[in-house]
């Protein structure tokens, strides 16, 4: 059992207390896809919210909202890979 869930891990962060950098970006990951959930976590101050099971496209389309790089080789490389597309 956690001690803290994911909306009140949050607030903490989003609150700066002894928190380096606050404004780091938050996704909620779930499978807990109740009514109003999503806008919990938003309220709490997180980003973005996904739910299981995650579909890779959506999963990296948030990645690439929050990257501060916008085209990326390796997220090209993973969707590769993931497609079938190169050999490891």
């Amino acid at each position: 059992m956690s001690i803290m869930n994911g909306p009140e891990t949050t607030k903490i962060i989003r609150s700066g207390s002894n928190i380096k950098n606050s404004r780091i970006p938050i996704t909620a990951m779930t499978a807990n896809a109740m009514e109003g959930d999503k806008e919990t976590c938003l309220a709490a101050g997180m980003d973005d919210y996904i739910i299981k099971p995650i579909k890779v496209a959506k999963l990296l389309a948030i990645l690439k909202r929050y990257s501060s790089v916008k085209e990326d080789e390796s997220i090209k490389t993973l969707v590769e890979q993931r497609n079938g597309k190169l050999q490891k």
